[in-house]
C-alpha cells in the first residue's frame, strides 16, 4: 500500500516562499511518476507541475511557470515543491499524486496514489 504524506503548507503573504515535501513509501518511488494538484474551495483539482520518474522531465501549468521548482529525491523518497512569488490566487489545498507509470500526465486519473492534501494560503 503506498502512502503520501505532504507537508510544508502554511499561511503566507503576497510575494512570499513555501516549500511543499511529500514524502512516499510502500513501492519503489523511482519507477514512478509524481505530480502537484491543487484544488481551491469551490472549483475542480487542477495539474499545478509534474516530474518523471528521473527527474530529468518536468512540466507546469502556465500561471505557475518561472514561481514553482517541482524536484525529487529518489535516494530520499522525497518530492518537492518550491512555491515562489506566491500570489492569492495560489491558495488552494495541495495534494501530491503518484502515477502508475514513469511518465507524468496532467489529467488526474493518470494518477492512483494521492496524499491528504496541505493548505496553502497567500493573504494579499
Amino acid at each position: 500500500q503506498v502512502h503520501l504524506v505532504e507537508s510544508g503548507g502554511g499561511l503566507v503573504q503576497a510575494g512570499g516562499s513555501l516549500r511543499l515535501s511529500c514524502a512516499a513509501s510502500g513501492r519503489t518511488f523511482s519507477n514512478y511518476a509524481m505530480a502537484w494538484f491543487r484544488q481551491a474551495p469551490g472549483k475542480e483539482r487542477e495539474f499545478v507541475a509534474g516530474i518523471s520518474w528521473s527527474g530529468v522531465s518536468k512540466s507546469y501549468r502556465d500561471s505557475v511557470k518561472g514561481r514553482f521548482t517541482i524536484s525529487r529525491d529518489n535516494a530520499k523518497v522525497t518530492m518537492y515543491l518550491q512555491m515562489n512569488s506566491l500570489k492569492p490566487e495560489d491558495t488552494a489545498v495541495y495534494y501530491c499524486a503518484q502515477s502508475s507509470t514513469s511518465n507524468y500526465g496532467v489529467r488526474s486519473s493518470s494518477y492512483n496514489y494521492w496524499g491528504q492534501g496541505t493548505q496553502v494560503t497567500v493573504s494579499s
